[in-house]
């Protein structure tokens, strides 16, 4: 397993070989995403299979539905696996509304599956599953 130093209290990446988990955390809005894009497009251009967990988002806007599915693009564009963490109902409604269900494919959390974690200090992510 590789922990990703990060200095980022919006983004915990954990790496195991070709398998990256991306939790995301707090309000994914214009500002986020303008933050959190580079850091994603580098996670789906080095990732066989790229797992986005958003459980931890508190608020998601037309701009993060963009975000996510430009990353879905990208990585089934390259032929990689893209899975997407949601529990919550008001952004599977919003995926739903938006039409974007088939390309995000949001899946409830696996019964193996841990909530996602903080990271405990600054700078060092934490696992999440």
């Amino acid at each position: 397993m590789q922990l990703i130093p990060r200095h980022d209290p919006h983004l915990v990446v954990r790496s195991t070989g070709g398998l990256t988990v991306a939790v995301l955390h707090g309000e994914l809005d214009l500002v986020l995403v303008r933050h959190l894009r580079p850091e994603l497009d580098a996670l789906v251009r080095e990732s066989d299979a790229l797992t986005v967990d958003i459980r931890r988002l508190t608020f998601c806007d037309a701009t993060g539905l963009g975000l996510l599915a430009h990353c879905a693009g990208r990585v089934r564009t390259r032929g990689a696996r893209w899975r997407l963490i949601c529990d919550q109902p008001w952004i599977l409604r919003l995926i739903r509304l938006t039409a974007l269900g088939e390309l995000l494919s949001p899946e409830a959390a696996a019964a193996g599956d841990q909530p996602a974690v903080r990271p405990s200090e600054p700078g060092v992510t934490s696992p999440v599953s």
